[in-house]
């Protein structure tokens, strides 16, 4: 079997290329797109500090990656206005759980997820 290599065009075209996702929420289907940011796209935060608390530090953690899921999301939307996007406005408004799963498929973890937490 041969292991396909991406080319340095393919990957630099992923910060420009807007992608779709689709999550089964509740019965029902919740459609989103995304781009990949590049280095100078990323929110600006503060590490954690090393003396902080874990619960802290993971408080941190889970902002930081909040608000680069919502910066993906406002990347593709401002690209394809009319494609499924979601308002980051009202992001903090939808119920946690959604969030939580869109955010683990922009981010490539809803496969891990799965396979370590299956019910």
């Amino acid at each position: 079997m041969t292991e396909e290599v991406w080319t340095m065009d393919e990957l630099v075209a992923l910060t420009d290329e807007v992608q779709q996702g689709t999550i089964s929420f509740r019965g029902k289907t919740v459609s989103f797109q995304f781009c990949e940011l590049t280095e100078s796209e990323e929110p600006k935060m503060k590490m954690p500090d090393d003396s902080m608390s874990e619960e802290d530090k993971l408080a941190i953690y889970q902002e930081i990656g909040a608000n680069r899921v919502k910066k993906m999301l406002d990347k593709a939307n401002e690209k394809n206005p009319d494609g499924n996007k979601i308002d980051t406005n009202l992001w903090e408004k939808l119920p946690t759980t959604l969030r939580y799963n869109i955010s683990n498929d922009i981010l490539g973890v809803q496969q891990e997820v799965s396979e370590n937490f299956t019910l």
